[in-house]
């Protein structure tokens, strides 16, 4: 998970300041140096580095401790807003033209990810009522028409090529398409490069000209940490960018990009690419991102995930077949289902506030459990499902055989399921179950 390691390394640096009536100069100048050698080591760039560490010591030098706050909160504090400032303090949406179509230029090098996340762009927008249009630019990468035609059909969007044509007529043609077709959003696909090259950029300036788009999106991969942002200062130069999309943080990449493409291009991050899959993008949010960092979670995505992926009749119904304990295998996977469908368990408990990068590390999560799981409740008839109690030995070997799992591991859901019933009833009963607290058994999706 992106800045896992830069998490760690502050919250170290926080710890020891707990138990101070009162913040030394010796003692922020400590903090300040971990701080500082955490950012550097996350490649974040040294000039946006000495400016946040000067604007953090400014504003912790001689402050008293606030009467409901410890000195580290007062320091986490101050670290937070400072470093949502730095990402931009506030989400900054995708610019729509009053005239339709609204042309979304994306642009950036080779490798980066433009093509599937430009199309991961236009899925969201589509969610959000639009009509988008993908259009394939790029006619020198081989299968980039293939790639691109191949993640619009899986998205549903429609996409517009003419082959090996002549990108800037390729794209004042696909604008016209668009106007014909009542498709109000364009997103041009354009070529990328191992590197920036003259030929590259005037060809980016005469689409520019051509289809005067209303965003040019900078597509960055944030795993090439300062790479991305000495790109991003360049295409900023020669084209005038309007915005940025991360992509590739959900993977091990060091965070310096998100924290140094803000401060030193002045355009914001406006979107995250955070998976591999054609849904696995979000809206950049910096204060969100920094709660995040800190290791504070993020509960606000948390709840707009549920609510994207949650139906609201199911979870009334739910909860009242929770309180009169008429849960059953049916409706456990239907949970199931639906908390797959909010992405990555181990990101989803990221979110939540006090579950950090180093309270996960005491975490297994075994996404293959789930599939196990949905294959042992599939393998159990409808009668089965809603009266567990008659599943006698003949029924769970042929559940076992269909489902590729074994007896134990039928035997060991079922008991999971009981427990779990058990304790729903006891805490809707106002007591407290003794099973509170514990970590779910062997063989389930997670444990602690």
């Amino acid at each position: 998970m992106a800045f896992e390691s830069l998490s760690e390394k502050l919250s170290a640096a926080f710890k020891k300041l707990r138990g101070k009536g009162r913040l030394t100069e010796a003692d922020i100048k400590e903090a300040m140096r971990e701080v500082r050698l955490a950012l550097l080591e996350a490649d974040v760039s040294y000039k946006v580095v000495k400016d946040f560490v000067k604007k953090v010591s400014d504003r912790a030098e001689g402050q008293d401790v606030l009467q409901s706050l410890t000195p580290a909160q007062m320091v986490i504090k101050i670290v937070n807003e400072e470093l949502t400032s730095l990402m931009g303090s506030e989400n900054v949406r995708l610019s729509i033209s009053s005239q339709s179509p609204s042309v979304v230029m994306l642009v950036g090098l080779q490798g980066a990810g433009k093509t599937t996340n430009g199309a991961k762009l236009a899925g969201l927008m589509k969610k959000s009522g639009k009509r988008p249009l993908l259009v394939a630019c790029d006619v020198y990468r081989p299968a980039a028409i293939k790639q691109l035609e191949t993640v619009g059909a899986q998205l549903d969007i429609p996409v517009f090529q003419m082959g090996q044509a002549n990108p800037v007529d390729i794209a004042k043609a696909a604008i016209e398409h668009a106007k014909r077709h009542g498709n109000d959003l364009v997103f041009l696909d354009t070529a990328g490069r191992l590197h920036i090259d003259e030929a590259l950029m005037l060809e980016l300036k005469n689409i520019k000209a051509a289809t005067k788009p209303t965003e040019i999106m900078l597509v960055v991969d944030a795993m090439t940490g300062q790479d991305a942002v000495n790109a991003a200062s360049a295409f900023d130069e020669a084209l005038g960018i309007t915005g940025v999309m991360l992509t590739k943080l959900d993977g091990d990449a060091r965070g310096g990009a998100a924290l140094s493409v803000r401060a030193v291009t002045g355009k914001p991050i406006k979107f995250v690419g955070i998976g591999e899959k054609l849904d696995n993008i979000e809206p950049f949010h910096p204060d969100r991102m920094a709660s995040r960092i800190l290791g504070m979670g993020d509960v606000l995505t948390l709840i707009e995930k549920a609510e994207q992926n949650f139906d609201e009749q199911k979870a009334i119904k739910m909860a009242e077949r929770l309180r009169k304990n008429q849960f059953t295998f049916t409706d456990y996977l239907d949970q199931l289902e639906q908390l797959k469908s909010m992405g990555n368990i181990k990101d989803i408990a990221a979110m939540i506030p006090g579950m950090d990068s180093k309270a996960l590390k005491g975490a297994t999560i075994d996404e293959k459990a789930f599939s196990r799981t949905e294959a042992i409740i599939k393998s159990m008839t409808a009668y089965e499902r809603e009266n567990p109690a008659i599943l006698n030995g003949s029924r769970k070997k042929r559940i076992a055989a269909g489902s590729g799992t074994s007896v134990v591991e039928i035997n060991r859901l079922i008991k999971q399921f009981e427990m779990m019933k058990t304790m729903t009833k006891q805490m809707t009963g106002g007591k407290k179950s003794k099973h509170m607290g514990m970590g779910m058994g062997k063989g389930m999706p997670f444990k602690f």
